[in-house]
C-alpha cells in the first residue's frame, strides 16, 4: 500500500508574524527561511553533523531507546544571544502527561555550535519575530529560549517523536525544524486549535523547513516513524521561546544547591 502524505502548507516569512496572529501557525520553506534569518542553506546544514554525536535520552517513561537529545538554554533580548548556565529541562504536568513534573538534566549543546554566528543569528530572528507576535507594535521582550535537539531512531522498529501525545509546550513561540529525515515512512505532523474545530495535516520532507506555532492556540503532535531500510532517523531541532522566565526555575535552583 502507498504511504500517503501531504504536502506543507508553507508561506513567506514576510508572512508568518500575520500568520500566527490569524491562525496560529507558519510554516516556511528551508531556503526562505535561511535567507529571513540571516544565513545561507548552506550554513544551516553545516550545523547537521551535531546529530550524528547525540546521548541516549535516558528519561523515557515508556522504556524505549529511540530518542537521543541535547538540550541547552539561552536568553535572547535588543538583539544579543546569552547562553545560560546549563540547566534541568522540566514541564508541568498539564503541558506534559507523561514526563511533567520531571526534572530532566540532559546533555548540553556542543559549545562550537552554541558558541557560533550561525546559532546566534537563527535564535535572534525568532525572537524578533516573537516580537511582532507577542508584543505591542514596536515593543521588545526578553526571551528565555530553550533548544532541544532530537533524533529519532527506528533501530527497534518504531520510534515516536513525541511519545506524550497531542499537547502544548506551556510557552509562547514553538519552532519545529526538520534537520533531516532518512530511511523513514511516517512521521505526519499534526497541529489543531486548541479552543477550536480546524487543524492541519502535513509531511515535513526537507531539511530546514519549519513549522511555527503560538502554543497558547496550538496543539500539536507528530506521529511514529517506521523504517523504510536499515538505519532510518528523523532529525529535528525545537526551540521554545518564552516571556515569563524558564519553566521550572525555581525548582531547578533548588536541585542545583
Amino acid at each position: 500500500m502507498a504511504h500517503i502524505t501531504f504536502p506543507p502548507p508553507y508561506i513567506a516569512p514576510q508572512n508568518a508574524a500575520q500568520s500566527l496572529r490569524d491562525a496560529g501557525y507558519a510554516v516556511l520553506r528551508p531556503d526562505e527561511f535561511a535567507a529571513w534569518a540571516g544565513v545561507t542553506l548552506a550554513d544551516l546544514q553545516a550545523l547537521q553533523a551535531d546529530w550524528t554525536q547525540l546521548p541516549h535520552d535516558a528519561f523515557l517513561k515508556d522504556g524505549g531507546r529511540y530518542r537521543r537529545r541535547r538540550h541547552s538554554c539561552f536568553i535572547a533580548g535588543q538583539e544579543q544571544l546569552t547562553q545560560v548556565a546549563h540547566r534541568a529541562h522540566w514541564q508541568p504536568v498539564e503541558y506534559n502527561a507523561l514526563h511533567g513534573g520531571m526534572l530532566r538534566m540532559f546533555e548540553p549543546m556542543r559549545e562550537a555550535t552554541a558558541q557560533s554566528t550561525t546559532w546566534s543569528r537563527l535564535l535572534l530572528a525568532l525572537a524578533g519575530l516573537s516580537d511582532q507576535v507577542f508584543c505591542a507594535p514596536g515593543g521588545h521582550e526578553r526571551w528565555f529560549i530553550e533548544s532541544h535537539q532530537f533524533r529519532i531512531d527506528t533501530a527497534d522498529g518504531i520510534g515516536r517523536p513525541t511519545p506524550e501525545g497531542a499537547h502544548r509546550d506551556g510557552v509562547d513561540l514553538v519552532a519545529v525544524i526538520l534537520v533531516g529525515r532518512e530511511g523513514v515512512k511516517g512521521g505526519e505532523t499534526r497541529i489543531f486549535e486548541a479552543a477550536g474545530p480546524s487543524g492541519q495535516r502535513f509531511t515535513l520532507t526537507e531539511p530546514w523547513s519549519v513549522l511555527l506555532l503560538d502554543d497558547a492556540r496550538m496543539i500539536h503532535e507528530t506521529t511514529p516513524i517506521q523504517p523504510e531500510r536499515p538505519g532510518g532517523v528523523r532529525d529535528t531541532l525545537v526551540l521554545t521561546y518564552r516571556r515569563k522566565g524558564f519553566q521550572g526555575a525555581e525548582l531547578d535552583r533548588r536541585h542545583q544547591d
